[in-house]
């Protein structure tokens, strides 16, 4: 049975002038429509592709090479191409848009704006669709991360504390103005790592290694960048955030640190404006 919603990899059973029939099991042979036969891929009989599936404006299941920007039980930033009676259409890169119910947005959007949305199956009518009311998608399995494990984030909006973000399309976190170092806005796909994970289940993020594993790297790169430029550094901890962030992706406070325990270590002296190889 063929995944709605999803990629999947279906083997040519025949072809036909208008395209490729698939297997898709249970659910029988499914057209994939000439247009999307890729032609940097095997395609006789018996050979497999690997196809997304949804359905077409019959309602019958119809597979395509075309590379959507999420999947069923995903999350994505996806832009409003349109706004009619039948509800919000988006822009998720196939031919034939997504739609958005009216009752499944949670703030009045015009076309061009962006939204971070879930896609699902509607149950009554089996269609992919996407909402942007979130939390009931999220946080419905306890948090089992560990403090400095790297996890992919999806931005979702800014708060008075800082930033919301979606941890590995299962939990809602929270990376605290005091953790940004670099430009973020909702939608932006990032790398980080969890921070700490509370007793109530909520979940502190940074956008940089945390711990002894941060402080052994920074100081490493950091040194290494001192040889390259021949023992001399025009950086230091009286330098600007947005300069330290542009050379070595980290926060002034994680670099001050850094250049701290080199300076210890004897590894370094600290100038006004710029470090030195002791």
């Amino acid at each position: 049975m063929a995944l709605l919603g999803r990629y999947n990899s279906l083997q040519i059973v025949k072809h036909v002038e208008f395209g490729l029939y698939l297997d898709g099991g249970a659910d029988g042979e499914i057209l994939l429509p000439g247009r999307y036969i890729p032609k940097d891929a095997e395609t006789e009989v018996d050979d497999w592709l690997n196809v997304f599936i949804y359905l077409d404006s019959e309602d019958q299941l119809i597979a395509t090479t075309e590379k959507p920007k999420v999947q069923v039980g995903e999350f994505a930033s996806l832009k409003v191409k349109d706004i009619n009676g039948a509800g919000i259409f988006l822009d998720w890169g196939l031919s034939k848009d997504l739609l958005m119910p009216y009752s499944e947005e949670s703030r009045q959007l015009k076309i061009g704006d962006y939204c971070v949305v879930h896609a699902y199956l509607d149950k009554r009518t089996r269609r992919i669709t996407a909402t942007s009311r979130l939390d009931r998608y999220l946080d419905l399995s306890p948090a089992d991360y560990q403090v400095g494990q790297p996890v992919q984030l999806l931005v979702a909006g800014e708060t008075p504390m800082g930033f919301k973000a979606i941890i590995n399309n299962r939990h809602w976190g929270l990376i605290h103005k005091n953790e940004v170092f670099k430009f973020l806005r909702s939608g932006m796909h990032v790398d980080g790592y969890i921070k700490e994970v509370r007793h109530d289940g909520k979940i502190a993020l940074s956008l940089q290694p945390v711990g002894k594993a941060l402080a052994d790297d920074l100081q490493e790169r950091i040194m290494a960048q001192v040889e390259a430029q021949g023992g001399v550094l025009a950086v230091s901890d009286k330098s600007a955030p947005e300069v330290i962030s542009q050379m070595f992706n980290v926060s002034k406070g994680n670099f001050k640190k850094a250049i701290g325990g080199l300076f210890k270590q004897g590894r370094i002296v600290i100038h006004d404006d710029r470090i030195e190889k002791a």
